[in-house]
């Protein structure tokens, strides 16, 4: 088998696996280049020469740096907390793509907000504008993986969903090269850091005039009632007529699926919080929850937002470069993870061994400041001693076991996981955990450093081995296993047994409908004959 077999739940026609499929994912995810750019511009502007004078961050008391710094990137993870559960309520009124419509625009608003900050006006212009941008980016993080997973046929769903992380890393590439570019090619102005907080409203146009090309969520529209409109969108989207066999086993799938939830759920917007009280979407709202807490636990977003913290803990000097090389790493290998990985090797095998590894990298970066203390050792030349050099590629190292297993990986599950009734509200829970977390590590990173020195790598070295045995013991493999079938896999138990159990079933039926179907055909003939 190459690198770009599918394996598939059921022989697909190559129709399915079309142009259109794939755009609405790329489409759907500019937003995730906004969001990536976003968590990646900020740390380094902060540090920007040029922003440093316009608010006189010189003149500030150590710790209310630390305190206005923590400020800043933090209120963008509390909006969001909130926008991921206000896209629940959009989306269940008025659908998955005018939800990202809506989200977007709130979005634009803040960062246009935040051009309006200078000395004069101080920083409540940024402050609240990333407010602002962070419920717009809330909101986005909960539609887009339900809208491509709704829209993806199982083979490809990881892949699909996996754009989304893509974006994610190409708008983080972006905004972590962009203070490099302008330190080396700039003299220090307001102009010099206001253009990385312009280039904000870039993905977010792109995203914002795609929409209006993009199809609704066939499964949405189900759920609404609106047949003919799901019809249509579905063959739009498969590239199929509306009488092929794989168009009509989709339907009745799905209709089977909402039958079934509209009877143990119930309908309309209140009815998906009544479910909460039964055990499985709980257990999965929990598992969903714990998979952010993990990704949090690796110390991914204490390098995002405050990077250059981190690279001067390292003993490097040439924090605005090292930074952009942390940035095309990460890109590189979510290349890997998308075309490959996710889809092949599965969504368990690489949140483990990306853990683990993660973790070793974590303890040797830690054993060498506390032996080093590069801080307080620097060398007056400013070049890295040979430990630094390996402290260094160590923490590249980190990222190439990180990037391919936890950076997106997450996302993928918790848009597959749920049921159609509730796939909305466990994203907007999912998503919501994810900032929660991400809010507890941006406002605290900076204290974390100035009081825990060399421990911080210890702390999530320890957070990264913790969920080994998680994931082995609590997280089925959910790779080409279609929506429909999640409430049945999730029911087979150890969990670690479960896909490969489902997968013989789902073969032992589809081989039985092969029977049946060819002595259908038989008789058919026989009768024609006759």
């Amino acid at each position: 088998m190459g690198i770009l077999t599918l394996i598939e739940d059921r022989p697909t026609p190559k129709a399915v696996y079309n142009w259109r499929v794939y755009m609405a994912a790329c489409v759907a995810s500019w937003a995730a280049c906004m969001i990536g750019y976003d968590s990646a511009f900020i740390g380094s502007t902060l540090a920007l020469p040029s922003f440093v004078d316009e608010f006189q961050f010189e003149e500030m008391d150590p710790a209310d740096l630390n305190l206005t710094k923590a400020n800043i990137v933090s209120v963008y993870q509390a909006g969001a907390f909130f926008g991921a559960f206000g896209a629940y309520a959009s989306s269940h009124y008025i659908g998955r793509r005018k939800s990202l419509i809506l989200w977007v625009l709130i979005f634009i608003l803040g960062a246009g907000m935040m051009l309006g900050a200078n000395r004069e006006r101080g920083l409540g212009l940024i402050i609240g504008g990333r407010v602002l941008a962070g419920l717009g980016v809330g909101g986005c993080s909960n539609m887009v993986p339900i809208y491509i997973s709704e829209l993806s046929p199982p083979a490809i769903r990881g892949r699909l969903v996996g754009i989304y992380e893509l974006g994610w890393q190409m708008g983080g590439l972006v905004g972590f090269w962009i203070n490099y570019g302008l330190q080396e090619t700039m003299e220090p102005s307001h102009k010099q850091w206001i253009i990385p907080f312009a280039i904000q409203l870039v993905p977010a146009g792109c995203l914002l005039i795609g929409a209006f090309w993009m199809p609704e969520s066939p499964r949405w529209c189900l759920t609404k009632g609106k047949r003919e409109q799901a019809l249509k969108d579905l063959c739009w989207i498969r590239h199929l007529p509306q009488d092929h066999p794989y168009i009509l086993e989709e339907l009745e799938a799905i209709d089977v699926q909402v039958e079934h939830d509209r009877i143990t759920v119930g309908p309309g917007f209140w009815k998906p919080f009544l479910a909460l009280k039964q055990r499985k979407v709980q257990y999965r709202i929990f598992l969903g929850g714990m998979l952010f807490l993990w990704q949090n636990g690796s110390g991914i977003n204490a390098i995002n937002y405050y990077s250059p913290t981190v690279f001067k803990s390292l003993g490097v000097t040439e924090v605005f470069l090292t930074t952009g090389i942390f940035g095309v790493v990460k890109t590189v290998l979510t290349f890997v993870w998308l075309i490959w990985l996710i889809d092949r090797l599965g969504r368990t095998k690489l949140l483990m061994l990306g853990a683990l590894g993660g973790s070793l990298c974590m303890w040797y970066i830690a054993a060498y400041i506390n032996i080093a203390d590069p801080t307080n050792n620097a060398n007056p030349s400013g070049e890295l001693s040979s430990g630094g050099i390996s402290a260094v590629f160590f923490f590249y190292l980190w990222t190439a076991f990180y990037t391919p297993s936890w950076n997106g990986t997450p996302w993928v599950i918790n848009s597959e996981m749920y049921s159609q009734q509730t796939r909305s509200l466990g994203q907007a829970f999912a998503a919501a955990n994810n900032w929660f977390w991400n809010f507890i590590i941006s406002r605290f990173t900076p204290q974390m450093f100035s009081t825990m020195g060399y421990g911080v790598y210890m702390f999530f070295a320890c957070l990264m081995l913790l969920s080994i045995p998680f994931v082995f013991f609590l997280i089925p493999e959910t790779k080409g296993i279609p929506l429909e079938r999640m409430d049945e896999l999730f029911t087979i138990k150890p969990a670690f047994k479960a896909h490969g159990v489902l997968v013989d079933s789902m073969k032992e039926h589809e081989d039985a409908t092969m029977v049946i179907r060819d002595e259908k055909a038989r008789g058919d003939e026989h009768t024609e004959m006759a």
